[in-house]
């Protein structure tokens, strides 16, 4: 039923934002001539497998080659990307990653080559899962970026407490999830509504 909600859900929603995704597509180009308006990048989806996401592009292009977490400085991000990042819409491209069956609306994040590996033990269990546009963990750190933003090793900080407590996250996700409470968090995703996080 869930992976059916997916496919179903992203069609519509392909269709109906289609119209704000073309003006988006435009807006970008607009003010970034010569470059794609979508980043892809390379992360570790269900069972280990890579697969390219999608993202509206919402930094300049020299800051992708490097960019391993999502701690970026104003300066960097575009102004429409600054926008985009504000309202999400830049993660609206992944409504093809979940049409396709790469992701579903609601799991872990996919990480990127690298952090998935250094999954151990039962850590790895969460591979069983499709990962998410939104999940527990994104919830609980949505404001990510200005966590590691104040921090003097935004990388370290990262590794060592923020990584961590979404991999625990993301395994009480895989033995509690139910299309229900899926829903809640899509919900609260959408309107700040407040949920649970264990």
């Amino acid at each position: 039923m869930k992976y059916l909600f997916d496919r179903t859900v992203a069609l519509i929603g392909l269709v109906l934002f289609s119209p704000l995704l073309l003006i988006v597509y435009i807006a970008v180009r607009l003010e970034q001539p010569g470059y794609s308006a979508f980043f892809t990048q390379l992360r570790v989806g269900k069972d280990g497998r890579l697969f390219s996401i999608y993202k509206f592009r919402t930094l300049d292009e020299s800051v992708y080659a490097d960019s391993s977490t999502t701690a970026v400085t104003g300066f960097r991000v575009t102004k429409v990307g600054g926008f985009l990042r504000k309202t999400k819409i830049n993660e609206l491209p992944q409504l093809w990653n979940v049409l396709v069956g790469d992701m579903s609306f609601v799991g872990p994040r996919p990480d990127v080559p690298g952090y998935a590996d250094a999954l151990k033990g039962d850590d790895r269990e969460i591979l069983q899962l499709r990962p998410g546009i939104t999940g527990l963990a994104t919830l609980k750190y949505r404001n990510e970026e200005e966590i590691l933003a104040a921090q003097d090793n935004p990388l370290l900080y990262n590794d060592e407490v923020i990584f961590p407590d979404k991999v625990r996250i993301n395994r009480h996700y895989l033995h509690h999830h139910s299309l229900l409470g899926d829903l809640h968090i899509i919900l609260s995703t959408l309107t700040g509504f407040p949920i649970t996080i264990p």
